[in-house]
C-alpha cells in the first residue's frame, strides 16, 4: 500500500513579537560578556541574516498540547473523517508542555496521550506516542506513519507537530528572536495507488561530531542564579553543516525515485533561517547543475518565525489555503518536504499530490 494525505490543518498563535519588541532586551554573548553594539543595530542584522521581522507566540494560558488538538481538529474536519477510525496519532514536539512562567517541562503523560483525551476519542487501539527529534519530527512521524501504512500496521495515522518555543528561550540570548510557537496536522491514510502519495524518503543523524549543536544551557546573563535551562545553538556550525546534508539528502531522495528534478513544483523546507534556507535550495539545484526555479521554496519564516516541528506542515496548510502569494500546489505536482535539527537529524520525503 501506498500512503496519501487526506487532511490538514494548523494553527499560528495570535500574539505578534516584533522586532522591535526586542529592543529593551539586555543580550549578552555565550561567555556572558556584552556586545558592542546597541540593540538597534544588533536587530538590524539579526532581520538581515535570518529574514525574520516577526514570530507568533500563545497566550498565557496555552500550552504545546492545546494548540496540536487544535491543529488536529482541523485537519480531521478538513479530511472529513471519523476521529474513532485513527489508528496512531504521532505527535513530534521536543519540550513537552511547559505553562507560562513556569520552568520544568512536562512530559508524562505524553503529549499524544493528552491530545487523544482532548480530542476525546475512545478507541483504546488509537495508539499514541510523541517523537523528540529535533525540528524534523513532524516529517519524521509522517515517515513513521508510511511504514505503518505500507506494513499494514494502520490504515490511517494523524501526525501532528507542535511546539511552543517561547517558554524554552533564554531572553539573554539574541538568537531567542528565531523561535516562536505553532501547530500543525495531516491526516494520512493507506493509498492503493503507489504512484500518488508517499515515493521516496530518506532520514540521517550525524552524531560524531555534530549530536550538540543544538542543547540546553545556561541563561548568557551570567548574573541569573536560577538553575533554569534554555534553548541554545551553535549557529554558523548548523548553518555550515545543513548547507552541505540537507541537499545530499533531498539529492537522494529525488534520484531514488528515477523521476527527474525538473517535475519538482515545490520543495516545503524547515523555516529555520531564510539565508540557510535559500542557500540550501541553490546548492540542491547545483548538484544537478541547474539553477533554482523561481518560486521553488515557499517561505513564511519573515512572519512566523521558526516554529520548529511546526513550520513545514503549517506552510504546506497555508500554501494549500491560497495564503502565499505565487504559490499554490495542484493534484498531480511533484512536491518535496525537507527538514533539519537537533540531532543532528535531516530528513526529506518526494510525495505526489
Amino acid at each position: 500500500m501506498g500512503t496519501k494525505i487526506i487532511g490538514v490543518g494548523s494553527y499560528i498563535p495570535e500574539i505578534v513579537a516584533k522586532n522591535e519588541d526586542f529592543g529593551e532586551n539586555d543580550f549578552f554573548n555565550a561567555d556572558g560578556t556584552t556586545f558592542s553594539h546597541e540593540n538597534e543595530v544588533i536587530i538590524e542584522k539579526f532581520k538581515a541574516i535570518t529574514g525574520i521581522a516577526e514570530r507568533r507566540y500563545i497566550k498565557d494560558e496555552l500550552v504545546t498540547s492545546d494548540i496540536a488538538v487544535i491543529a488536529a481538529e482541523r485537519a480531521i474536519a478538513n479530511a472529513g473523517i471519523d476521529k474513532e477510525s485513527l489508528d496512531y496519532i504521532i505527535v513530534a514536539q521536543n519540550y513537552g508542555d511547559v505553562k507560562h512562567g513556569d520552568s520544568q517541562s512536562d512530559t508524562v503523560p505524553s503529549l499524544a496521550s493528552r491530545i487523544k483525551h482532548k480530542l476525546r476519542i475512545q478507541n483504546p487501539y488509537c495508539v499514541g506516542y510523541d517523537i523528540l527529534f529535533g525540528c524534523p519530527g513532524w516529517v519524521e512521524g509522517m515517515i513513521q506513519a508510511h511504514a505503518f501504512i505500507k506494513a499494514g500496521m494502520a490504515k490511517r495515522c494523524l501526525v501532528i507537530g507542535a511546539e511552543a518555543l517561547s517558554r524554552v528561550v533564554d531572553p539573554h540570548d539574541r538568537d531567542s528572536m528565531i523561535y516562536s510557537d505553532g501547530a500543525g496536522a495531516t491526516i494520512v491514510e493507506a493509498n492503493e495507488d503507489k504512484q500518488l502519495g508517499f515515493l521516496t524518503h530518506k532520514s540521517a543523524t550525524h552524531t560524531y561530531d555534530e549530536a550538540h549543536f543544538i542543547f540546553f544551557g545556561e541563561s548568557n546573563n551570567q548574573e541569573v542564579t536560577n538553575s533554569r535551562r534554555y534553548i541554545k545553538m551553535h549557529g554558523r556550525k548548523i548553518y555550515n553543516f545543513a548547507l552541505i546534508k540537507v541537499p545530499q539528502a533531498m539529492k537522494a531522495t529525488m534520484d531514488e525515485s528515477g523521476l527527474d528534478i525538473s517535475e519538482l513544483k515545490k520543495v516545503f523546507i524547515h523555516q529555520a533561517n531564510e539565508k540557510m534556507d535559500e542557500a540550501i535550495i541553490k546548492r540542491f539545484y547545483k548538484l544537478y547543475d541547474m539553477e533554482a526555479p523561481a518560486f521553488i521554496m515557499p517561505m513564511s519564516i519573515n512572519k512566523l518565525g521558526n516554529s520548529s516541528v511546526a513550520t513545514v506542515p503549517t506552510l504546506y496548510d497555508m500554501v494549500l489555503q491560497g495564503k502565499l502569494e505565487n504559490h499554490q500546489v495542484n493534484k498531480g505536482d511533484l512536491i518535496m518536504f525537507a527538514s533539519v535539527g537537533a540531532g543532528m537529524n535531516i530528513n526529506a520525503i518526494l510525495y505526489r499530490v
